[in-house]
C-alpha cells in the first residue's frame, strides 16, 4: 500500500477532508442529541417548562411532536453518514495505491474499517456517551442545529409518521404492545377488584396510578381562594382573622400576596392570646417555603416530609403568588376528600339527576371529571392551559362570557348561571341524555 502525492488532487482532497469533519460533527450532534432529548422525563420536562432560558424552552418547544422530531433526526443522520462513507472512499481512492499490494480484498477490507472506526467513534460512542452523562446540557447546546435539522426534514419526516402511525394502529388491533394508558389502568382496577372491595378502596388504587404524574397547579387552592394576613396589622386583627377562618396556617404578605414575607402559624399565637393589641407579633413569623406550580406532587411530598413542614406558597413563572399547597391537598389525591370539623359540607359538583349538574367555577377540571366517572383526560384537547371548570368554559367560548350563555363539547352543555366580580361563579352541566357517557365516549 503506497501513499499517492499527485499535487493536482491536493486541493480537491483538502475541500473533501474539511466537508467530512463538518459532516462528522453534524452526526455527532444528531446522535447525540437523539439519546439527549428521548432520554427527558415528563418530571425534566414539566421542569424546562418552568425555566426563562432560550435554549431551555427550545427543547420544550421541539419535543411537542416527538415523532416528527425523531423521524427527522433519523432521516438527517441516515443521509449524513451516507455522504460520510462516500467521501471517505473518494479520499481513500486519492491517499492510497493498493494494486501494488496483490492481497485481494485489502482495499475493501481497509475502507471498512476506517469508515466503521469513523462512524462508531463520532457518530456513536462519543456523542451517546456525553448526553447519556448530562442529557439537557447537552440538548441545550445542540438545541439550535437540531431546530435546523427539524425545519429541513419536518416535511418528509411528517409523510413518514403518518404512515408509521397507519401500521401502528394495525398492529395495536392485534394487541401487541405493553403499554397502557391511565383509562386502561383504571378500567382494569375495576375489572380485577373484588366486588366487595368498598368503592374508596377503588379510588384509592386509581389515585395511587395517577398519583406520579399530577403537577402543583392541579390540587392547589388557588390565589382567589387563599387568606392571608398583612404583616402590618394590629395583633388584635391578627387574632380576629383567625377566629374567622380557623386556619392553623396563614401566609404573611406585606401589601399584596405576590409580596409573601413568611408564614403565621396559629399555635405560635395561643400563647400571646392575652397580650396587648399592639403586640409585636411580627417576631412569631416563620419562613415561608416556595415551590413552582409546575413541580410534580409526587417530589413535593418527598420534600415536605425531609422538611417537616405541611403548606408550600405557590409561585407562577413570574414569581407571582398562584395559590397554596398543603399535605392535606396531595393526601387526597390518594385517599379522597378528607373532611375535618371546619370543612365546609357544600360540595363544589351537586348531582341534581343523572344528566344535570351544578358546577362551582373554581372546581378543578380533575375533580368533575372523577364525580361525573369519565376519563381525567377528557378535555385535555380544548382546556388548554385552564385547570378548572370556569377556564375550560372561558377556552370554549374564545372570550368572556355573559349570564346565561351556552356552550357545548361533545355530549356536554355548560350554561353560566352565576357571575361574580368578572369570575365565572356557578355552572350548569348538562349531558345530553340521547349520547350520555360511555366507555368510547371516556
Amino acid at each position: 500500500m503506497f501513499i499517492k502525492s499527485n499535487p493536482t488532487t491536493l486541493q480537491q482532497d483538502s475541500s473533501l477532508l474539511l466537508l467530512m469533519i463538518v459532516l462528522l460533527f453534524l452526526s455527532f450532534s444528531i446522535a447525540g442529541s437523539e439519546v439527549a432529548f428521548f432520554s427527558l422525563s415528563y418530571k425534566d420536562i414539566q421542569n424546562l417548562k418552568t425555566k426563562s432560558n432560550k435554549a431551555l424552552k427550545r427543547i420544550v418547544h421541539l419535543l411537542e411532536d416527538p415523532k416528527r422530531l425523531l423521524t427527522s433526526m433519523l432521516i438527517a443522520n441516515s443521509f449524513i453518514n451516507i455522504c460520510i462513507i462516500l467521501i471517505a472512499n473518494i479520499l481513500i481512492n486519492h491517499l492510497f495505491v493498493f494494486d501494488q499490494i496483490g492481497i485481494p480484498g485489502i482495499e475493501f477490507l481497509v475502507k471498512v474499517i476506517a469508515v466503521t472506526l469513523l462512524l462508531l467513534f463520532f457518530g456513536e460512542i462519543l456523542p451517546k456517551v456525553m448526553a447519556t452523562q448530562n442529557n439537557i446540557r447537552f440538548a441545550s447546546d445542540f438545541g439550535g442545529i437540531i431546530q435546523v435539522v427539524y425545519f429541513i426534514f419536518s416535511k418528509p419526516s411528517s409523510i413518514m409518521v403518518k404512515y408509521t402511525n397507519i401500521i401502528e394502529n394495525k398492529l395495536a388491533k392485534k394487541n401487541y404492545g405493553t403499554t397502557y394508558s391511565m383509562e386502561e389502568l383504571d378500567h382494569a382496577i375495576d375489572l380485577t377488584t373484588s366486588p366487595n372491595n368498598q368503592e374508596n378502596e377503588k379510588k384509592i388504587l386509581k389515585g395511587i396510578v395517577k398519583f406520579g404524574n399530577i403537577t402543583v397547579k392541579q390540587i392547589m387552592k388557588t390565589r382567589l381562594d387563599v387568606y392571608g394576613v398583612e404583616e402590618s396589622i394590629l395583633f388584635d386583627e391578627l387574632l380576629e382573622h383567625i377566629k374567622e377562618h380557623n386556619y392553623s396556617r396563614f401566609p404573611v404578605y406585606k401589601e399584596d400576596l405576590d409580596s409573601v414575607v413568611g408564614m403565621i402559624h396559629t399555635k405560635d399565637v395561643l400563647p400571646h392570646i392575652n397580650k396587648e393589641k399592639d403586640f409585636k407579633w411580627d417576631a412569631l413569623i416563620r419562613p415561608a417555603f416556595f415551590v413552582h406550580e409546575q413541580k410534580m406532587v409526587e417530589d413535593l411530598l418527598k420534600e415536605f416530609q425531609l422538611k417537616r413542614i405541611h403548606f408550600a406558597i405557590v409561585v407562577d413563572e413570574f414569581g407571582g403568588t398562584s395559590g397554596i399547597i398543603t399535605l392535606e391537598d396531595i393526601l387526597e389525591e390518594i385517599v379522597g376528600d378528607i373532611k375535618d370539623e371546619f370543612d365546609e359540607e357544600e360540595s363544589m359538583v351537586k348531582k341534581i339527576d343523572d344528566f344535570h349538574y351544578l358546577v362551582e367555577g373554581k372546581t378543578p377540571i380533575i375533580d368533575l371529571c372523577n364525580f361525573i366517572d369519565i376519563s381525567s383526560g377528557f378535555f385535555d384537547p380544548v382546556k388548554g392551559e385552564s385547570d378548572t371548570v370556569a377556564g375550560l368554559f372561558l377556552e370554549l367560548a374564545g372570550a368572556f362570557p355573559t349570564l346565561q350563555q351556552v356552550i357545548k363539547y361533545k355530549q356536554f352543555s355548560f350554561t353560566v348561571l352565576e357571575i361574580q366580580k368578572n369570575r365565572i361563579h356557578k355552572i350548569q352541566l348538562i349531558i345530553n341524555p340521547q349520547t350520555g357517557i360511555t366507555s368510547e365516549n371516556a
